[in-house]
């Protein structure tokens, strides 16, 4: 199944649900008005949906109409709470690298996670404003889970239940801010602007046998003004999102609606590039001695988009263009 949040001039949208091809929407209002009340009632509100969904890819949903990735917002245009992980440590290793931080305690062993701005989430299409190109503006491709209520001290084995959908997203970065607010242990504020999200927001049975182990086994393909820039793949993560899930839930109960980040997808193999300008140009650094890459600039557009084994856009594609706010 495959929701979305229509714009409909509200903060929170309307619920819709999309066709599995993403050619044809259908209004899921009379089951909930939102996404986010969808995930409070979900047990009552899921089988509803599904048959809904199984209606509009049969073609017989009344009332369905041709969809546009342009039309909806962040499938939870806000929420509650954003969790972002590092779960993939070949990135993590690369970033004390250019950041010149010495090496995290326990790194391997427990999973590196802040909280970010969760009141305001930007849709595939929407132009992306920023202050300043010398803030160093980056984009960073990875994947995200949303779940419904967690208790405290989930384990990662009971972690899977509570995975109710799957979403991709363009963790935006100003990276000109990041050095000083890793130095300071408070972790991401001004370095982390608003986050961007693909179109529709899947259920697990969407990824077939390319979600197992906790994990999305397919690549991430990113463009930068029309060039490939890279396709890592999500199979790599060090920690799974049941291993996430847990952490974020130790010592706190997770409401639903709450989102958890993968972090970058990061692979070790380099030849099937990056998902982030910043790992690219560490990367130069550390093979060629000197950064070539530039962070983007005003016009710049990236394009992000996963397929599924059978070549068709699972997600939709995030594809947005930076401009001066």
């Amino acid at each position: 199944m495959k929701l979305a949040t229509l714009k409909d001039g509200s903060r929170d949208g309307a619920l819709i649900v999309v066709s599995r091809d993403l050619t044809q929407a259908v209004s899921a209002q009379f089951i909930a008005a939102t996404m986010q009340a969808a995930l409070d009632d979900w047990a009552n509100c899921e089988p509803q949906l599904q048959a809904l969904a199984a209606e509009l890819n049969a073609g017989k949903a009344r009332d369905a109409f041709a969809f546009d990735a342009k039309s909806v917002a962040a499938p939870l245009p806000r929420a509650y709470q954003w969790c972002d992980g590092s779960a993939f440590l070949n990135h993590g290793r690369l970033m004390e690298k250019a950041f010149n931080l010495p090496p995290m305690p326990d790194f391997e062993t427990i999973p590196l996670m802040y909280q970010g701005g969760s009141d305001d989430f930007l849709g595939a299409c929407d132009v992306v404003p920023f202050v300043s190109e010398e803030h160093g503006i980056d984009f960073e491709g990875e994947y995200g889970v949303i779940v419904d209520d967690v208790p405290m001290g989930c384990t990662p084995e009971d972690a899977a239940s509570h995975i109710k959908l799957i979403v991709q997203i363009n963790d935006w970065s100003l990276r000109g801010f990041g050095p000083r607010e890793m130095k300071t242990g408070f972790g991401f504020f001004q370095a982390k602007p608003a986050s961007s999200f693909a179109p529709v927001a899947v259920t697990p049975d969407e990824l077939g046998a390319a979600w197992r182990d906790g994990r999305i086994h397919l690549p991430l393909n990113i463009e930068w003004n029309g060039a490939w820039f890279g396709h890592p793949n999500g199979c790599e993560m060090n920690f799974s999102f049941h291993e996430l899930i847990a952490h974020a839930a130790k010592t706190r109960r997770l409401r639903a609606g709450t989102i958890i980040g993968s972090g970058t997808v990061s692979n070790a193999d380099r030849n099937v590039g990056s998902a982030c300008i910043s790992e690219r140009r560490v990367i130069e650094l550390l093979d060629k001695g000197a950064t070539k890459t530039s962070f983007m600039k005003f016009g710049d557009v990236v394009r992000m988009e996963v397929f599924d084994a059978d070549g068709h856009s699972l997600f939709g594609a995030i594809d947005q263009r930076v401009s001066q706010a």
